[in-house]
């Protein structure tokens, strides 16, 4: 008999068998735990089965052992035959402080609890089994978030566990109507997902289109939420990102209060929110926690940013190939006189110094903290120093690469950065190949397959493209919190947030 087989049988009467045939199906691991004891006033042969460092030591200790082993009789029945198997929901109310979560009779169930972290309490006489809610073990702390630090708001984070970041949440969303729905996914890791969203606020149909897509996915394992977000991508062949993940409860929760729905996986510290607008990855939390003017500025700035990151090396290349008169004269000569002695190409010129930059930059992320920054920071400054004394580019190029680089790093979502970096190459070889012909006509391109675009049924480029104007007061700027009185076009139903007059008017 194979493994899956076993898995699929019915738990077995005697106690040692099913203690057996557990450790048989799990290959006997070292870090399986088996405690046997006896009921105290039942006299009941009994086994508690878990793994080390996955259950909570104290919890077994003191609410499950302690009040079982209880008083032991003096004479232990030693005929197993007269005893017979007690209800196992009132042994648990009766006897038993952790929390009880369900009965099971096959060996997959137990099998599937005690890979959860669970404890299985298995009675000889038996059949069946009962799972006792006992997670724990070795988790991470709370921390700041590493990808998106803000210097006013919330300082703490999601982390690897689904349980620790759904409580995050609860404890900004205090809503009755605050749903949450899990499921496992991955045939072999069978990782915990969940959903949450409010209901009333929600689009009709958009949690049943999640749902749907969830459970498509068949894969092996699902070892973080980047696995869920390539697989239900409404573009999976885009460079453009249509799924927005957050290390922020925060973003989390407010993302839900306008009607979008959140995705928690387990073991990963970054949380999915759908439907996805193009402009939320350049809004930054703090944004709505600043005065207004200094949110709007700070928008702005983020969005020349990524025009810079996006489009600088390719309108330098253009400019000093094709269109040399649309340059100041001044201008045109010094650039000329740095260019003077570079034996390269301006194309060929630009593409060496984005990939040393982009060399660089991924050096000094993977390389230990200590030494990554400085590296990085060192690194660039002697390798561009050394290039232009050598003659190999011209001081301008170093210029206009290192003004792209600082560019991409005002951008708050990195998954957002790195499709920009991206798409500047397409658009540098366009414009040293046909000059301004050729960058309009790939950005063209792009502006178009990015309004072609939907995020889980919602405009990609919504509410500039279609133009929204009410939703304009929250994406291209921060208007005041007392104007932002309706939800945006992804909710639905509630759609007032705030009362009316709510700008202050302080008597004099």
């Amino acid at each position: 008999m194979n493994i899956r087989e076993r898995l699929d049988q019915n738990m077995y009467i005697r106690l040692q068998q099913n203690i057996d045939e557990i450790d048989l199906i799990l290959g006997a691991p070292s870090d399986l735990q088996k405690k046997e004891f006896i009921i105290g006033d039942l006299n009941l042969d009994a086994a508690l089965i878990y793994l080390n460092e996955m259950v909570n030591d104290t919890v077994i200790d003191k609410s499950i052992l302690a009040p079982l082993i209880g008083k032991q009789l003096d004479k232990h029945l030693s005929n197993h035959e007269e005893r017979e198997c007690p209800s196992l929901s009132e042994l648990a109310k009766s006897k038993i402080y952790a929390s009880v979560k369900k009965e099971v009779q096959t060996f997959q169930e137990a099998i599937d609890s005690i890979l959860n972290g669970d404890t299985v309490l298995l009675l000889d006489q038996c059949e069946h089994a009962v799972v006792l809610s006992t997670s724990g073990g070795t988790k991470r702390s709370i921390d700041e978030p590493q990808t998106e630090p803000v210097i006013r708001g919330p300082r703490d984070g999601f982390v690897e566990s689904i349980g620790v970041n759904i409580a995050l949440v609860r404890r900004r969303i205090k809503d009755p109507m605050l749903r949450m729905q899990s499921m496992n996914i991955g045939q072999r890791s069978k990782t915990s997902v969940a959903i949450a969203y409010i209901e009333g606020i929600v689009k009709d149909g958009l949690v049943d289109e999640v749902l749907e897509r969830l459970k498509r996915i068949k894969i092996d394992a699902i070892l973080e939420s980047g696995y869920i977000e390539e697989l239900i991508d409404d573009a999976p062949t885009s460079p453009f990102i249509t799924v927005q993940g957050t290390e922020r409860p925060d973003k989390v929760a407010s993302g839900i209060y306008e009607g979008r729905v959140a995705i928690f996986v387990d073991n990963t510290p970054f949380v999915l929110l759908v439907p996805t607008h193009f402009w939320q990855f350049l809004d930054a939390s703090d944004d709505h926690y600043s005065h207004y003017w200094m949110g709007t500025f700070f928008r702005i700035i983020r969005y020349l940013a990524f025009m810079i990151s996006l489009s600088l090396p390719s309108l330098y290349v253009m400019l000093i190939r094709f269109h040399q008169e649309m340059l100041p004269t001044p201008l045109a000569i010094t650039i000329a006189a740095g260019r003077e002695v570079v034996p390269l190409p301006v194309v060929l010129e630009a593409l060496v110094m984005e990939f040393a930059f982009e060399l660089m930059r991924e050096a000094g992320l993977r390389m230990p903290k200590p030494i990554g920054q400085a590296v990085s920071i060192v690194g660039s400054l002697i390798i561009g120093q050394a290039a232009v004394e050598a003659g190999l580019v011209s001081p301008a190029m170093v210029i206009i690469v290192a003004t792209t680089g600082i560019a991409s790093f005002v951008i708050p979502n990195y998954a957002a950065s790195f499709s920009v970096r991206l798409l500047r190459f397409p658009l540098l070889l366009a414009s040293g190949a046909l000059g301004l012909l050729g960058f309009s006509v790939v950005f063209v391109v792009l502006l178009i397959h990015a309004i072609s675009l939907r995020s889980f049924g919602e405009p990609y480029l919504s509410p500039v493209m279609p133009l929204n104007s009410t939703e304009l007061k929250d994406s291209l700027l921060r208007a005041p919190l007392w104007t932002l009185d309706e939800r945006p076009s992804t909710a639905k139903g509630d759609e007032r947030r705030e009362g009316d007059n709510q700008k202050p008017s302080p008597k004099r």
